[in-house]
């Protein structure tokens, strides 16, 4: 198999120089130059030989490269059709890349088809893990890492260089400024860790902010204790639309169609909850299991009033 080119700040500038093209800043190409920093993050992903990798934004594909080498299979996808030519050339011998010429996005709640189709053809031999590997581009990474999450796919691990003010609000606690739906979203069901701080030096061009390199891992037990993931992720996105507002009142104008404030006030008695709380003050676990006991209510009510008899 065909060994990887270490792309260095040389060899990238002198390759785009020789066919014309210029990184644009509207798609975050903002490249990794640091080639000691590059391997640690692949490392960091513990790659095999068994293991399906999607990679976001390849740019000239050096990481695409040295994904090929590890990885089982890689999923590339870019969007920038002169960046995908020189992803080309960069796998060129390898025969376990496809690379995807499209937006990984279809909106920032669903992934494109092109990717979904890749993805579930590749995770029909349940034998592949799926890792997501990539220098991610700044102006998809939240929604990337979000939608992988809220997947059915068996994924096993993320290992990304993000914004460093993404990666704090990832990891923030609660009462922090950074606290928000995103952090609960992800604490509740995984471990995060911040790797490294990345400066700008370390990508070219520069961008004008820090960097980190983080690695997600799913936890099982923190997963299993949520009873419905879709009815959680609605509950955080409308809960943190107000978030210093007293969680009683932002409840009862959420679920009026489904709850009267008398059973919102049950609610948060069970959970122990007084009326000032707020959910910017709240941590994760005390979140699901007021998402839980939501759900919950929600459905008894709604099988309250299946089973009323019909007026005739």
């Amino acid at each position: 198999m065909k060994q990887a080119v270490r792309q260095t700040r040389t060899h990238i500038g002198e390759l785009l120089a020789r066919h014309g093209v210029n990184p644009r800043h509207d798609l975050g190409q903002n490249f990794l130059i640091d080639l000691n920093l590059l391997e640690f993050l692949v490392a960091q992903a513990e790659l095999g030989s068994d293991d399906l990798v999607l990679e976001v934004g390849t740019g000239t594909g050096g990481l695409t490269a040295f994904l090929a080498e590890r990885a089982g299979s890689v999923i590339a996808v870019e969007v920038d059709s002169r960046m995908r030519q020189l992803t080309a050339a960069a796998v060129d011998g390898f025969t376990n890349v496809t690379i995807l010429g499209c937006d990984v996005l279809k909106n920032k709640n669903h992934f494109a088809r092109p990717v979904l189709d890749a993805l579930d053809a590749a995770t029909a031999d349940r034998s592949k893990g799926l890792k997501l590997v990539a220098n991610l581009p700044y102006c998809v990474a939240t929604p990337v890492i979000s939608n992988l999450l809220a997947s059915n796919y068996a994924w096993e691990r993320m290992v990304v260089t993000i914004q460093l003010e993404l990666a704090e609000r990832m990891t923030a606690q609660a009462g922090d400024s950074s606290y928000s739906a995103l952090t609960v979203w992800l604490l509740s069901q995984c471990r995060i860790e911040l790797l490294k701080r990345l400066p700008a030096e370390v990508f070219w061009p520069r961008p004008k902010v820090e960097s980190a390199m983080i690695r997600i891992t799913p936890d099982a037990e923190r997963r299993q204790r949520i009873r419905d993931r879709a009815f959680l992720h609605e509950f955080l996105r409308g809960v943190f639309q107000q978030r210093r507002k007293m969680l009683r009142n932002v409840l009862v104008s959420q679920f009026k169609n489904e709850l009267n404030r008398s059973q919102i006030d049950a609610v948060l008695e069970s959970q122990q909850l007084g009326e000032r709380a707020r959910a910017e003050e709240l941590a994760p676990p005390i979140l699901v299991d007021l998402a839980n006991a939501l759900f919950e209510r929600i459905q008894q009510t709604r099988g309250a009033e299946h089973s009323s008899p019909r007026d005739l």
